[in-house]
């Protein structure tokens, strides 16, 4: 069902990796880093995995294949970021998953392009598909 609104929003120029670390949060509630460098209220923990980064990479992008109303916009070798809707206002959400040469583990980032809050939805997200990794390897 499409959205009966659309509050897209304008793609942000600070996504990507720059100097081997996804962009800090801004001030605003509605965003979720692994940066060490971010605060209590903006850190998550990254995402840890016992494979090589192929494999990682393989299971993260099945998992975000049924995460609902997400879609895969961009992917590199260490680098995928996703699109997701709000189902009824259309709002998006930018998600980042970065994969350092240097540890087994995905550094992400979750931010919502409008607003000030998203009521945590951003967090649970993450959280979910953490989740959804676990149980998937655990079945492997």
């Amino acid at each position: 069902m499409a959205s009966i609104f659309h509050f897209e929003g304008a793609l942000p120029d600070n996504l990507g990796v720059y100097q081997e670390h996804l962009t800090s949060c801004p001030e605003t509630p509605n965003c979720v880093v692994s940066n060490e460098s971010a605060d209590e209220n903006h850190y998550i923990e990254p995402f840890s995995y016992n494979s090589d980064v192929a494999t990682a990479k393989d299971t993260l992008l099945k998992v975000l294949s049924v995460v609902p109303n997400t879609v895969v916009v961009e992917e590199t070798d260490n680098y995928i970021r996703t699109e997701s809707r709000s189902k009824l206002m259309g709002f998006v959400d930018d998600g980042e998953y970065y994969f350092p040469s240097d540890k087994s583990v995905i550094e992400v980032r979750s931010a919502a392009r409008l607003g000030e809050s998203d009521l945590g939805v951003n967090r649970r997200r993450l959280e979910q598909i953490r989740l959804a990794i676990a149980d998937y390897n655990s079945r492997g």
